[in-house]
């Protein structure tokens, strides 16, 4: 009996055109990476169909297995089976769903015995630099010089919450989408926002690492005020929305389910040490409409396939974009009748920067879209850079409109000089941004000249001098530039040092030959022209 053909998305077929590219191309090791909700079980359920050896298929968690067994027998006739706990794959599967925690050493070698595995497809592949993954790699011969099968990752982020790098296990993402482009061209949900500020307060947690420890962050959320917060938030803001609420221990879990019974929400838990039977009641009340929240601790950040969702609730601050993306990838799912998610970002006091809905689309990450869409914010954050260049936002909280008066009043020519340097000279120094400073003065009678003190990419020297377009030198800090100048003007002579002063006669002069427009100039070719 023959399968239905499936139908792809343009962009799905790109992606399957890009990994046969790179393979005819000699790239053995690759990443295919699209947001939550692309369908990446589609697309290498094609890929699986057209291999012409056998395949193998590495997943972490439970609902991951299930739910590529189910997209892979629904795109071909050959038989699918699964390897895990005591479930042994038939000896005649074309196609072995694998448990990465199930393949020890030994049982490993049992699966692969007698099997020609040509593609290996490794869902949510961000995990496959941790040691143990990295074992069973190597075992199905991964980094073999002489080895002819293809490693296919597919992941909705490429960062690690542990910093290891993904280099060192393939050689190049062959194919990406964002996250902000798939909802433009409408495959994805639109997403709206709220930020909710609370007291909870984060400043005395460790600074280090690329995220909060849990012990720490745990203490400092999961407290009574903050948690009734958060439940009255999500009864007042999310309504009917069916919502998941990301949290950071079991107890914090707990907590949050509670508060939200309280107030008269139906709400159930899920955690990872659950039984399955227990853990998989909770998720049919929930699919069921049974319950309207479920609260849950690092369980439905990856695999969890419930378009139905409207609503995620961060209840778990956290300053991981790949953490971030994957909570928030639990609602882009398109639905019938789901007009757009709604996130609601609980936003702590830090002095670290945290991730948010904004910040997920390279908006400022404190704006607060007061309900608004993410990406009508994105377009009107990159048009105000177009509109006026040089323009940057202080630190604070503001919605998109004060943003908008701020960036129409923006004038260049007012920027301040920062403290260190007026501290330490008493020329006219003038600001470009964050790219530097601009210094006229007269060279003689009439003529004037120009230093420029921009800042480089890298480490070390990365402040540059340049004086009438010519290098002078570098340096490791603004203010030793800014001195360093100040001497050579004072070198030059009595006449040129009091010509770089504020106070100077020539400053005021008319057209062309006046300060103002010689730092409108310089602004524009350094930075852009301000409108």
């Amino acid at each position: 009996m023959s399968r239905p053909s499936v139908t792809l998305r343009p962009y799905q077929r790109e992606a399957i055109d890009a990994v046969l590219a790179a393979r005819r191309a000699g790239v053995r090791r690759m990443i295919v990476c699209l947001p939550t909700g692309a369908g990446k079980t589609v697309i290498f359920s094609e890929l699986a169909r057209m291999a012409r050896r056998q395949v193998l298929v590495l997943a972490h968690r439970e609902e991951l297995l299930g739910q590529a067994r189910a997209k892979l027998e629904a795109a071909m006739e050959h038989v699918v089976s699964i390897e895990r706990g005591a479930e042994r794959a038939s000896a005649d599967a074309k196609v072995l769903v694998c448990s990465v925690r199930s393949l020890h050493e030994e049982r490993l070698a049992r699966v692969l015995r007698g099997r020609d595995v040509g593609l290996i497809i490794y869902d949510e592949c961000h995990h496959a630099a941790a040691d143990d993954n990295l074992r069973v790699l190597r075992q199905l011969g991964a980094f073999d010089e002489g080895w002819n099968g293809t490693l296919l990752g597919f992941t909705a982020t490429t960062a690690r919450g542990d910093g290891k790098g993904l280099n060192k296990v393939f050689e190049r993402i062959v194919y990406s989408r964002e996250l902000p482009e798939m909802i433009d061209d409408g495959y994805l949900s639109p997403l709206r926002g709220f930020r909710i500020s609370t007291s909870a307060d984060l400043t005395r947690l460790s600074p280090g690492g690329l995220d909060f420890q849990e012990e720490e962050l745990a203490e400092a959320v999961d407290i009574e005020e903050r948690n009734a917060l958060v439940a009255r938030s999500i009864q007042e803001l999310a309504r009917d929305r069916r919502t998941i609420a990301f949290c950071v221990t079991v107890n914090h879990a707990r907590n949050l389910c509670w508060s939200l019974n309280v107030l008269g929400v139906r709400a159930g838990i899920v955690y990872g040490e659950m039984p399955s039977d227990v853990r998989a009641q909770a998720l049919a009340d929930f699919r069921s409409g049974r319950t309207q929240v479920l609260t849950n601790v690092a369980v439905l950040t990856e695999g969890f396939d419930d378009p139905g969702v409207s609503c995620i609730a961060m209840a778990r601050p956290t300053r991981s974009e790949g953490l971030y993306a994957q909570c928030v990838g639990r609602g882009t799912r398109l639905h019938p009748g789901k007009k757009d998610c709604l996130i609601l970002d609980f936003v702590d006091l830090s002095t670290l920067s945290l991730c948010t809905l904004p910040s997920l689309f390279g908006v400022p990450r404190n704006l607060n879209l007061m309900g608004g869409d993410a990406s009508d914010a994105r377009r009107t954050w990159q048009q105000i850079l177009v509109d006026h260049p040089g323009f940057e936002l202080e630190a604070g909280a503001l919605t998109l409109p004060e943003i908008q008066d701020r960036a129409a009043a923006f004038n260049p020519l007012t920027l301040e000089v920062h403290e260190d340097v007026r501290a330490i000279s008493g020329n006219a120094w003038f600001s470009l941004g964050r790219h530097g400073l601009g210094l006229h003065f007269e060279k003689s009678p009439g003529k004037a000249g120009e230093v420029v003190v921009l800042k480089r990419p890298g480490r070390g020297k990365v402040w540059e001098v340049l004086m009438d377009d010519k290098a002078m030198a570098r340096f490791s800090q603004l203010e030793e530039a800014v001195a360093a100048v100040d001497y050579e003007l004072e070198r030059r002579g009595r006449f040129t040092a009091m010509s770089a002063l504020p106070t100077a006669s020539w400053r005021r002069g008319t057209l062309k030959g006046n300060g103002q427009f010689l730092q409108r100039a310089l602004w524009e070719r350094i930075v852009g022209r301000p409108k």
